[in-house]
């Protein structure tokens, strides 16, 4: 975030820099303060006035400006996702962590597109066969994006503030060793939950792989034979494990 406050501020201060040159500039407008009218002179002190005004109400707004929070309930698409998982990389216990899953993100669409284009190179998009698999792909979809929002609610949750407290020694002396160890368990668990989701991602992923290497090795496929091949037959066995998975 603090990324995009500086890049906007930079675009507005490069603004501001480049009508000055263009009004005060000898070889382009050429404007003077001291003017030899005195529309030229108003319009020079009219010009300095507006930037020091646009400059200094400009980049307090960006500095102070509220940013847009997105709540787990309200993401409903992929760039919803890719938004709630980087309003949270301030939290650096999860920040590596973060990148890998927007990188799991990627790949997973790239992935997507590709196996529906190499299908398209054998069926036909009214086939029985296709609507079969790429409702099977759909599903898969659904399940790797419900993983994420499962992520997305334990990073939420997680107070980074406390846990560094934890961790540095803050709260020794102030609370019982039971008690802050009872805490550090719990903070641990929110952790291994989103390493054990980002290995369970990555295990889709690789289904995905599996599936694009078995149909383009087929120069073409006979109807029926894409829901016998052991890699939708895996997705397929995916899909019905999760079936009744809520985050």
């Amino acid at each position: 975030m603090q990324r995009k406050k500086a890049s906007r501020m930079s675009v507005l201060n490069i603004g501001i820099a480049l009508i000055n040159i263009i009004v005060f500039s000898p070889g382009l407008m050429a404007v003077k303060i001291t003017g030899s009218t005195a529309l030229a002179t108003a319009f020079g002190i009219t010009v300095l006035f507006m930037s020091c005004l646009v400059f200094f109400y400009g980049n307090y707004k960006i500095l102070t400006g509220q940013v847009r929070k997105i709540k787990t309930r309200e993401i409903q698409s992929r760039e919803d996702f890719i938004y709630a998982l980087e309003q949270n990389k301030y939290k650096k216990t999860f920040s590596n962590d973060i990148q890998i899953i927007l990188d799991q993100i990627e790949r997973f669409q790239k992935k997507k597109l590709t196996i529906k284009d190499v299908l398209l190179q054998k069926f036909d998009r009214n086939e029985m066969s296709f609507g079969k698999f790429h409702g099977s792909i759909l599903n898969v979809e659904e399940i790797f994006f419900i993983n994420v929002k499962s992520i997305i609610n334990k990073i939420n949750a997680f107070d980074q503030c406390e846990y560094n407290k934890i961790k540095d020694g803050s709260l020794a002396g102030k609370f019982s060793k039971q008690f802050i160890d009872s805490k550090l368990a719990i903070y641990n668990e929110y952790i291994s939950f989103v390493k054990s989701s980002l290995e369970d991602n990555e295990e889709i992923i690789l289904k995905l792989d599996r599936l694009l290497l078995e149909v383009s090795n087929f120069n073409s496929l006979e109807e029926g034979e894409l829901e016998n091949m052991a890699a939708i037959k895996e997705i397929d066995e995916l899909i019905e494990k999760t079936r009744l998975y809520k985050y």
